[in-house]
């Protein structure tokens, strides 16, 4: 681009300049000094009269106006056109011309520095973007230049830390609001993010220090936040405040967009590992927080998924960095000043464990740094138990079961001895409620024993019909029948022990955890459930012995034989054989719930296979098909619920007009459409014996769409559903199963429930000297705990501040050995156009003094 010098001007070129085709390129013509004759001359135009300053501040306004155009400018008839001046002088920034801006600045009177390109880009904005140093240190220099938050932008983005300093000592940043507001939330009027007030580049709603951590630039968040910049943590998603109403009136998706856009700057790993003392605490807490926004925000949970993802990784990478035990219990723990029941002296707090299970961090659970600490902790004063084979595992494990009432006797009279510390261990512990519930399912087992080869006495016969055919002795004449089969035998008083000892144990549990995380647990609803039906089972059974010994008293009392006698109504039906009881009888009630409380008990075995590498991939698949069932009920039930009332509704007209009764009550529909699932109804059941064919017909094509639906259609997808969870779990079987496993080992590792069930009910020594312990633990902590706590703070806190700089320093490691990108080709580029340019003017200079030479070594000759 070739610019003619204005007429009067003189021609003559500086000393030093060539005429060739390589010195009239673009680049070179910037290093001319004959510019500034326009601007110039219209300052001698206006003259200093008043008319021609209020003109000459309407121009200033004008080239004012023009730097707060945004990108549509390039759109739109342009109403002021670049001067010539103006035209070099954004060449010159954009191309790191240092000498010419230089003279420019100094030397052109009346220079509108806010002058803007055909993309409404300012000289500053040019120099930053192409990394110019020096050229945006002579622009800072200026007092009215504009548009610095959006040179501050831009070059965070970039990554150009030096600029970025640069542009921060400028005077505009000493107010600190400049560091904390968004385009969006900056004055109208003000021009300091004229060019992105409307988002061009960034988000309106982007500040310095969310933009600095969205690109992972710890050096200029580190800069940021020691300036007090700090990112605002979005209100809850059902906030009522009238700042979130307003803004969900005008805008909503913009406003959903800046929520996103400040946790994404909360979860970048720059911001976590700078601004927070706790990174872990807070990754943890926010990882979790964005996981229930993905559940609530469903048109973003990709975003806030990802978002959560990224907090994971994180706490990740730092348990990856460690490099002693020490650093692997600091963020395990946390702060070390904590009331946690798992804080034992010599053991790790492990709160921050603690969350990492209930928020589900698997991969950090799994990670073979905290496997190693939680297998330590799990043989606590088991020393060489942890290397021994699994053979002798098993011995030891058959050895406590059967010296566990010697064991916990033991423990009960010295709870601090060798045996009381190795009886607290998590290992002997759970080995010990093992033991304990696999007696308690051999009770189950072994109350039924005498009925394994079937009952002598059957249903419609009573004891003395059981004597007379077996020939024995007769029993006591005035005995009722009830009271030979209402009454606990011994086995079944073991067996209530042991669930007085469950409950006791559930209380103490919901005591320690509280009501909600409690509640949390799956299997703690199965252990709820069996113990309230067992409950429910032995309260029908007492309340109907009460009702038999109170009658059995009664015959005792007014009568001497019970042959050709007649008893009042309610004692007569206890002297009937079982087939002549009512459906409703309460021991009738107490046998069924028994039984589906028994079956719940062996399930609940399920919750100790996690401990075996083998059976705990199953145990989780398991669980897993049981949440896909729940699903699939909602589609079934649906369609089963339909079927059934059509085929109701079709056939209810027709009883004893059929060849079975299916399909003519609600009843007997559900049975039929139930049992059809597993092919064992029949089709004849549609057919009708009157010849009602149209009917018929339409049972049939009902029929055969149920069975089409339901056995191809949905057991199929139920199938498929299963096969995914489980191929799922397969892919990651390592994973899932030491998150499992870690879940069952915490739950030992807590003080108390040492002893099992159900030697638990009785009150030990050791409970009441706990009691007296923890009053004397916060008498001492009110007077000198303080200075303790401080002292633990201290040391987590420098143990963190360590990971977090090797963090720190591998994430740059990683960032520099990245490939080189085209953006960093152009910047070099960029580079050696700049040092062309200070080469040309150094030469320019040279020539200048080696003409001076010249003419003065020709002078003396002269003379």
């Amino acid at each position: 681009m070739n610019h003619r010098p204005p007429a009067g001007h003189s021609n003559r070129p500086p000393a030093g300049y060539s005429d060739s085709p390589r010195a009239r390129s673009r680049d070179n013509l910037l290093m001319c000094n004959d510019f500034g004759e326009e601007n110039c001359c219209s300052g001698r135009c206006l003259g200093n009269s008043s008319s021609d300053r209020q003109l000459l501040a309407r121009l200033c306004a004008v080239k004012r106006r023009q730097a707060l155009r945004g990108p549509a400018y390039m759109f739109s008839a342009p109403s002021y056109s670049l001067s010539e001046v103006e035209q070099r002088f954004l060449e010159a920034a954009e191309y790191g011309n240092i000498p010419e801006v230089r003279r420019m600045l100094l030397h052109v009177p009346n220079l509108n520095i806010n002058a803007v390109d055909y993309m409404g880009q300012n000289a500053l904005q040019l120099a930053v973007a192409n990394e110019h140093l020096e050229v945006t240190e002579l622009l800072l220099g200026r007092a009215d230049l504009a548009r610095v938050g959006d040179a501050l932008l831009l070059a965070i983005s970039k990554g150009y830390i030096r600029i970025t300093e640069a542009l921060l000592s400028h005077p505009a940043f000493r107010d600190a609001r400049r560091l904390t507001a968004s385009p969006a939330q900056a004055d109208m009027l003000d021009d300091f993010y004229a060019y992105d007030e409307d988002g061009t580049r960034f988000s309106h709603d982007v500040t310095p220090l969310i933009l600095a951590a969205h690109c992972q630039e710890y050096e200029i968040v580190h800069t940021l936040l020691s300036k007090g910049a700090r990112i605002d943590h979005p209100h809850d998603y059902f906030c009522g405040c009238d700042s979130c109403n307003y803004q969900q009136q005008y805008d909503s998706f913009s406003h959903s967009r800046s929520r996103i856009n400040a946790y994404r700057g909360l979860a970048s790993p720059a911001y976590l590992s700078l601004s927070n003392e706790d990174p872990v605490l807070a990754a943890l807490e926010l990882s979790n927080e964005l996981a229930v926004l993905a559940d609530i925000e469903k048109e973003f949970k990709n975003e806030y998924c990802c978002l959560s993802s990224q907090c994971k990784d994180y706490v990740v990478g730092l348990l990856d960095l460690c490099r002693s035990t020490e650093e692997v219990e600091a963020i395990m723990s946390g702060e070390t000043d904590t009331d946690d029941t798992y804080n034992l002296p010599g053991r790790p707090s492990l709160t921050r464990l603690k969350l990492a299970i209930k928020y589900e961090l698997k991969k950090f659970v799994a990670h073979p740094n905290c496997q190693q600490q939680l297998l330590s902790i799990w043989y606590e004063n088991l020393p060489g138990l942890r290397q021994q084979t699994t053979a002798v595992k098993l011995l030891v494990v058959m050895a406590v079961a059967i010296g566990l009432p010697g064991l916990a006797l033991a423990y009960w009279i010295t709870p601090c001895s060798r045996v009381g510390r190795i009886m607290r261990s998590p290992f002997m512990k759970f080995v010990a409620h093992a033991s304990s519930f696999t007696i308690f399912l051999g009770l189950l087992i072994l109350n039924a024993a005498d009925r394994f080869a079937g009952t002598t006495l059957l249903a419609n016969m009573t004891h003395r019909h059981y004597h007379q055919q077996a020939g024995g002795p007769q029993p006591d004449p005035l005995l009722l029948y009830r009271m030979t089969t209402t009454p606990f035998t011994w086995m079944e008083i073991l067996i209530i022990s042991w669930i007085i000892g469950m409950i006791w144990s559930e209380v103490k549990e919901i005591w320690s955890q509280g009501l909600g995380e409690y509640l949390l647990e799956p299997w703690n609803f199965l252990d709820f459930g069996m113990l309230a039906i067992f409950l429910a089972s032995f309260s029908c059974r007492f309340s109907i012995l009460r009702h038999v010994e109170s009658a059995q008293t009664f015959v005792y009392t007014h009568y001497t034989t019970l042959i050709n006698v007649t008893l009042p109504p309610e004692i007569l039906y206890l002297t009937l054989a079982r087939i002549d009881w009512l459906p409703s009888d309460p021991q009738l009630v107490s046998e069924g719930l028994y039984a589906v409380a028994v079956v719940l008990s062996f399930s609940r075995i399920a919750y100790i296979l996690p401990a075996n590498e083998s059976f705990g991939p199953l145990q989780i698949s398991l669980g897993r098909t049981v949440k896909d069932i729940f699903k699939f009920m909602v589609i079934f039930l649906m369609v089963f619920l339909a079927f059934m009332i059509g085929m109701f509704n079709l056939y209810s007209y027709y009883l004893g007009a059929k060849q079975n009764d299916a399909f003519t009550t609600l009843e007997e529909s559900f049975k039929t459409l139930f049992w059809a699932i597993f092919g064992l109804s029949e089709v004849r059941s549609v057919v009708v014996n009157n010849g009602h064919k149209f009917i018929e017909n339409t049972g049939y094509v009902l029929y055969g769409v149920y069975n089409v639906t339901m056995v191809i259609v949905l057991l199929n997808m139920l199938i498929a559903m299963i096969n995914s969870s489980f191929q799922e779990i397969e892919d990651d079987a390592d994973v899932e199963w030491k998150f499992a496993r870690a879940k069952l080992w915490f739950s030992y590792f807590e003080e108390g429930r040492t002893l099992p069930v159900p030697f638990n009910l009785i009150p030990s020594p050791k409970s009441m000297l706990g009691l007296a312990t923890c009053i004397r633990a916060q008498i001492l902590r009110l007077v000198r705990g303080h200075s303790e706590e401080k002292t633990g703070t201290q040391l987590n806190q420098k143990i963190m501040k360590r990971l977090i700089k090797r963090y720190i320093i591998k994430a740059q490691a990683d960032r520099e050995s990245d490939e080189i990108t085209e953006g960093e080709l152009k910047e070099i580029k960029q580079d050696i156009s700049s040092l062309r340019y200070e080469l040309l003017e150094e030469k320019a200079q040279n020539m200048e003094t080696l003409d001076g030479l010249l003419r003065r070594m020709g002078g003396i000759r002269t003379a």
